[in-house]
């Protein structure tokens, strides 16, 4: 495909020769001549000298390399992508291998592969692809252009929209962990009667688990974004445009709201609200309410600036510590002097 053609079809400026053909698009480092390669972190633009890309996608044009301007090149660079690449979708059909209850209601077009499991009183949206091993339990209902991997569930009564993602292994509407102890020590299960709601344009990641409420719901909002290994709580709230990063933890009735940032393993105790904006860093234990647009960090967590003063201070422990030895060894020494009969 040619220069000039992909920036017609991406809506970017060209600086440079638009007949190069461009054979795939890749990173910086690892681009060969022939491929588009991005720069969408300035930090970077040190590496454009060594690449060896016939062309770039960047903000500014950059001298010595054909240029696509964008006002956004990490967008146009997935967009580009979508070019060359789009992922193998099985043909539409049910295989015969596959087990689809005789009350299930299946929209035309879908594919569902074999050993998939459909229950019964299911109802599934058009286009929408089921891989081998996937699961729905009874009663479900899923929207149109959903897509659930291999060894993914979806468990009995509970509802998914529009063009979601669900990733191998993951989990929707697993039992929430709810116990009451009895008077004997032992632990009685609590029934778990909600249901999990996966909205629109969603994506889970995979091995991550979603539990069912135990009354009510658990609900991931529109357009929410879940990395692998994340434990949604029973009763939580993903809001909506949420970036859950991987390994994080939410304890039950945790509400995220609209636009939200958990990075890696973050911890979030129960009964808490996240609001809007909100930032909070890797390995974060958060135990309280975080205003809108806070950036936090730490365990227990505040303010990210504060957090990163402690922590410079905190290397700097053991020095202050041998100083204030110092200065108290020099402290009692002077008062030694002071009492009668000292020097």
């Amino acid at each position: 495909m040619r220069l000039l053609e992909i920036s017609e079809r991406l809506g970017t400026k060209l600086h440079g020769d638009g007949s190069i053909e461009i054979t795939g698009v890749c990173g910086m480092e690892q681009a060969v001549a022939g491929q588009l390669t991005f720069l969408a972190n300035p930090k970077y633009a040190p590496k454009v000298r060594n690449t060896r890309a016939s062309a770039i996608l960047v903000s500014e044009p950059v001298e010595g390399i054909a240029s696509l301007v964008s006002s956004n090149p990490y967008h146009d660079f997935a967009r580009a992508l979508e070019l060359f690449y789009a992922p193998p979708r099985p043909e539409a059909g049910v295989h015969p291998q596959a087990f689809v209850d005789a009350t299930a209601r299946i929209g035309p077009d879908a594919s569902i592969g074999p050993f998939a499991y459909v229950g019964p009183r299911v109802t599934i949206g058009a286009r929408c692809t089921l891989y081998p091993h996937a699961v729905i339990y009874e009663g479900a209902t899923i929207g149109d252009d959903f897509t659930l991997h291999s060894h993914a569930v979806v468990r009995e009564f509970c509802q998914v929209g529009h063009r979601t993602l669900i990733q191998n292994g993951t989990v929707v509407g697993g039992d929430g962990f709810g116990f009451a102890k009895t008077r004997q020590g032992t632990h009685y299960k609590i029934p778990q009667s909600g249901i999990a709601v996966i909205e629109d344009d969603v994506e889970i990641q995979a091995l991550t688990a979603i539990d069912r409420a135990t009354v009510g719901e658990t609900r991931v909002r529109r357009g929410a974004r879940i990395d692998n290994l994340v434990q949604v709580g029973h009763a939580s709230v993903v809001g909506e445009d949420n970036i859950i990063c991987s390994q994080v933890g939410l304890a039950g009735s945790t509400i995220l709201e609209k636009n939200v940032l958990l990075a890696g393993q973050v911890g979030i105790s129960g009964h808490l609200t996240i609001h809007d904006n909100a930032v909070v860093y890797a390995q974060s234990g958060v135990g309280h309410d975080v205003p809108a647009g806070a950036v936090i960090s730490g365990s227990p967590a505040f303010d990210a600036k504060v957090w990163l003063r402690a922590v410079m201070a905190y290397q700097k422990l053991p020095e202050m510590l041998r100083t204030v030895r110092e200065l108290e060894k020099r402290v009692k020494e002077l008062e030694g002097r002071a009492q009668p009969g000292g020097e």
